[in-house]
């Protein structure tokens, strides 16, 4: 910004450290060329730096100094609106990067960015000054087609710019499809970026097409290399019988499967008996790593996927289905290969005793959700009577499910009952309802005894001090907790704790509170926003979110490569072959895996959330001039968030808000006529229209049907 004749001469004065006043630019003149050579140097480029608005910065305590060119390193991130933001690994807030000073950076690029001089109280800014690694060798994206060449229109809308593509490398593909295209220049101010089409994924308008875009996009792929489908010729349909000695034989034990009803990768069976005095659970987990060897192509693909996708209409698996459909899943009535977790727990739901052994078992039913819960909590006369040798067992499951509940909720557990969007598709892939899944006594009484198996296999290897990978979920920072604080405030609830130090106890009777609320699902994920991100660590940090002080991911070796990764310390120290060189091996190299591990994660709960949007979009396009009930669930100043029962989102435009002009409160979480006084804030329950869909975006433009009462 261009300073007063008096800033200039203030500044100059402190530069110079000299009492003398300077009334004009000649006098400052005068002054430097008196001073020896070294000063008049570095006073020289002071007023260079003035006069030209560049290079003075002031620090916190009001001093003034030359700000030297300074550059830092990050990722770049792309918006659709052009401008961008560089993330820094150890930096909170993103450093902002004007359209212009972009430097042709395409999202996911690694940048040097030159900080620029930046108001006081101000987002940082800075201009993209070299790219020193390009993220986007390959882009999935509609492919417009022109008389002698095309243009590939990203689908990634923070890539806003068109892939120029020469009639040459059109290599067949029509107007309207879907393609991916690998770039051949990044381009540069003069031209666009330039590429060649490697694979046409359908037209756009083929059902599933639009999901596998999204799954390329990302670098998914359903298909495995050549490599592994000959690794997997070896592999018998069956279990070996010599698989089978050596092993605790459970064939015997009754036990079941308790899973959705579209579920074919089975990976934990569970068995439970009660003599009156004590129980044993049984959590048996397929024996994964009884195929899946280090040092095979299987366990490379393995650990590069490190977990199965699941989006609306298809399944990405971990490993191929020959394993985890077939010769790995528990299916009904074969003999599989498990890792049992078996415990004793007492009349009080305290886990007394337990043992990890290698086992072969045989399950008895392949049994479902609603069946369970039908069983359970409506006593269904058909299923009681088709399942009537089962039905004692799933009483003492559900009695031992509720101990081991109530124990975790003693001591702190938090329970966020917030229901996951169930995509419903018809025949041909179209969407025909969103609703939310349903967790009932079933779903809870097999998440009951996961937990118990996590808890306990972590607990041990931990106290074995060898090597391990946990599944860890740290304290909420202090400043967000203080923010959520605030903000549920608003909504007239509290959250007792001390300078940002929140005990999950304190979480937990929040819950209770706003149990049954309309504002409910609301505070659930606000307070989630508000915790850390769960990993995969080396390091036992304890799960705060569970109140536990050791834990781990155990149960899904077919799906989860963690889950594997520990099966094999296990099975090792099973077989008493953990040596030095051994452990050293693990020590080395399960930092990197808890951390490729949970960055993979991250990347598949992105994709899952962007078909589930693609889906609602479709979805809602049916829906025009319908009236909603729904609840605001955010507030900026551009607009007003509203979600539906069915857990779509869209937006109410600030400019579409009828009958006065809306100010934004920011404190309040609120936006109130300037005029009228009527007020919009969190948590309150309004009547909505969609007015429009941008499928790009994926995003929904809502209407106010009427005023909040």
């Amino acid at each position: 910004m261009a300073k007063s004749l008096e800033e200039r001469k203030k500044i100059l004065l402190e530069l110079m450290q000299d009492d003398m006043y300077v009334p004009m630019r000649e006098k400052e003149l005068a002054i430097i060329m008196q001073l020896p050579k070294e000063r008049r140097a570095e006073l020289t480029e002071a007023l260079d730096a003035l006069l030209f608005e560049s290079k003075i910065e002031c620090s916190k305590r009001g001093k003034y100094s030359i700000m030297r060119d300074k550059t830092v390193d990050g990722t770049f991130i792309g918006t659709r609106n052009g401008y961008g933001f560089v993330s820094l690994p150890d930096r909170d807030e993103d450093i902002f990067i004007p359209e212009k000073d972009t430097g042709h950076a395409m999202h996911g690029d690694e940048v040097r960015v030159l900080l620029l001089a930046t108001p006081r109280g101000k987002r940082q800014e800075g201009k993209v000054v070299e790219i020193l690694t390009h993220a986007n060798n390959e882009i999935v994206g509609f492919f417009e087609k022109s008389a002698s060449y095309g243009f590939v229109l990203p689908d990634n809308q923070r890539l806003n710019e068109d892939i120029f593509i020469p009639e040459k490398a059109v290599n067949g593909a029509k107007y309207g499809d879907k393609v991916i295209c690998r770039l051949t220049s990044y381009g540069d101010e003069k031209k666009k970026p330039e590429g060649e089409i490697i694979e046409i994924l359908g037209s756009s308008k083929d059902v599933g097409v639009d999901i596998l875009s999204i799954a390329r996009a990302y670098g998914m792929k359903e298909e495995f290399p050549e490599e592994v489908e000959d690794e997997l010729k070896a592999f018998a349909d069956e279990v070996p019988e010599e698989d089978k000695r050596g092993r605790l034989d459970l064939r015997d034990t009754m036990m079941v499967t308790i899973d959705g009803v579209d579920a074919k990768d089975l990976d934990d069976a569970v068995s439970v008996t009660f003599d009156g005095e004590k129980y044993e659970l049984g959590v048996h987990i397929a024996d994964v790593s009884n195929y899946v060897k280090e040092k095979t192509a299987l366990n490379k693909e393995g650990y590069n996927r490190a977990t199965s996708v699941y989006l609306a209409d298809r399944v990405i698996p971990m490993l191929p289905r020959k394993l985890s459909n077939g010769l790995c899943s528990l299916n009904e009535g074969v003999d599989r290969l498990a890792l049992s977790c078996i415990m004793t727990i007492d009349d009080k739901g305290i886990i007394t005793d337990h043992k990890i052994v290698e086992t072969v078992i045989n399950v008895d039913r392949r049994m479902s959700y609603p069946d369970v819960k039908a069983i359970l909590d409506d006593n269904d006369p058909a299923l009681c009577e088709k399942y009537k040798e089962l039905v004692p067992m799933f009483l003492e499951m559900r009695d031992l499910a509720a101990l081991l509940r109530k124990n975790r909720k003693k001591r702190g557990s938090i329970d966020f009952d917030l229901p996951e969007t169930k995509v419903v598709l018809d025949a041909k892939g179209h969407t025909i309802d969103i609703v939310p899944y349903e967790r009932n006594v079933a779903t809870m009484m097999i998440e009951d005894f996961m937990l118990a198996a996590n808890e306990t296999v972590a607990e041990e290897y931990y106290f074995r001090e060898l090597p391990f990978l946990y599944r860890s979920h740290e304290k909420p920072d202090a400043d967000k907790m203080e923010e959520l604080t605030s903000l549920i405030g608003n909504l007239g609830y509290s959250l007792k704790g001390k300078h940002g130090e929140v005990h999950p106890k304190e979480m937990q009777k929040l819950l209770a509170k706003i149990e049954g609320e309309p504002e409910a699902g609301l505070i659930m994920r606000l307070s989630l926003r508000s915790m850390q991100q769960a990993r995969y660590t080396a390091e036992n940090l304890g799960h705060y979110g569970l109140a536990a002080k050791y834990y781990c991911h155990f149960t899904s070796p077919i799906r989860r490569y963690p889950d594997l990764q520990i099966h094999r310390i296990i099975k090792e120290n099973l077989h008493g072959k953990l040596n030095e060189k051994r452990i050293a091996h693990y020590r080395e190299m399960l930092d990197e895996v808890g951390s490729h591990c949970s960055s993979r994660e991250r990347r598949a709960d992105e994709v899952e959330r962007e078909t589930i949007k693609l889906k609602k979009i479709e979805y809602m396009q049916d829906h025009f001039n319908e009236v909603f009930t729904g609840v605001i669930s955010g507030v900026t100043d551009y607009g007003i968030y509203v979600e539906l029962p069915n857990t779509v989102e869209g937006m109410v435009r600030m400019v579409d808000i009828p009958g006065d002009y809306y100010e934004y409160i920011e404190e309040e979480y609120a936006v109130v006529g300037k005029d009228t006084g009527k007020t919009y804030k969190l948590g309150m329950e309004v009547k909505v229209m969609l007015k429009d869909i941008d499928r790009l975006s994926r995003t929904l433009d809502f209407v106010f049907e009427e005023e909040p009462s």
